[in-house]
């Protein structure tokens, strides 16, 4: 473990405590827990942005898309079922 010191408000740390105490753990070990937390949201995030950064990096020409993606998506993949 690496030893870091952070600076509270006051009613941030009485509120911390209190959790703590509730929960029966030290302040140090809640506040552990919520950066797991926290990082664990962050990690589950980056796929759904790296997904976005895909549209639009292609072109096919057609201009309806959009509203037929189901469409060419099918015809992609049976293509790519039947050689």
């Amino acid at each position: 473990m690496h030893r870091t010191q952070i600076y509270l408000r006051p009613e941030q740390h009485r509120a911390l405590l209190d959790e703590a105490a509730k929960k029966g753990i030290s302040l140090a070990e809640l506040i552990r827990q919520i950066v797991s937390e926290h990082l664990e949201r962050q990690e589950r995030k980056a796929p759904k942005e790296a997904f976005l950064r895909i549209i639009g990096m292609g072109a096919s020409g057609r201009k309806d898309v959009s509203e037929l993606h189901d469409y060419y998506l099918a015809e992609v993949l049976d293509r790519g079922h039947n050689g």
